[in-house]
């Protein structure tokens, strides 16, 4: 069974000034998402979504790597990955999280981005033209708070009742001028009594 695609949507944005100054170099934030027919859409309740999910998430992970790494110019440029899946109204968010939530998905972007680190998601029900958040962490140290970084835009016709949005984000940076330290530092400040 392959995934009935709608339509696949890219959203970049190149941030190069943030707080009035000019970063060293753009960051470059990419979402690659498709919209596909929920395959459990009509069926009532369905005790086994194991069939769909191995037919359907690993074409998709792979669809979603190949735009995500293009659009970075190669898996090297990546730096912080994560992952969304948002299911119309009349869909469970199971449906969604049942996607994204499998290493057949999820291992093939990390592998495809030459990541290690858990990819973090977001997977919810939302109505047509809703806000799609896409939360990243760095793709190798989980600890690297420089990458704890969103990504946000909005699909206007999708997700349809029936319907489900897949996302996977990438970014080539962290944010512009991250200050704040990453996790070490609060673990050895706090270690020392601080």
């Amino acid at each position: 069974m392959d995934a009935k695609i709608r339509k696949t949507v890219r959203y970049v944005e190149d941030i190069r000034i943030e707080g009035g100054r000019v970063g060293a170099q753009p960051v470059r934030m990419i979402a690659a998402a498709v919209v596909i027919e929920n395959p459990w859409a009509g069926r009532g309740f369905v005790e086994n979504l194991r069939p769909e999910i191995l037919a359907i998430a690993p074409g998709l992970a792979r669809h979603l790597s190949a735009l995500i790494i293009a659009e970075a110019g190669g898996p090297g440029n990546i730096q912080a990955c994560g992952k969304a899946a948002l299911v119309g109204t009349s869909g469970e968010i199971e449906h969604g999280a049942g996607l994204i939530h499998t290493l057949r998905f999820g291992n093939l972007y990390r592998e495809a981005a030459e990541g290690k680190n858990f990819l973090s998601f977001t997977n919810t029900r939302i109505a047509p033209g809703g806000s799609i958040v896409v939360p990243m962490t760095h793709k190798i140290d989980g600890g690297t708070r420089s990458h704890f970084i969103s990504l946000q835009f909005a699909i206007s016709d999708a997700p349809a009742p029936d319907e489900i949005v897949i996302v996977l984000g990438g970014s080539t940076g962290g944010r512009l001028h991250p200050r704040i330290g990453d996790r070490y530092l609060d673990a050895a400040e706090m270690a020392a009594g601080g």
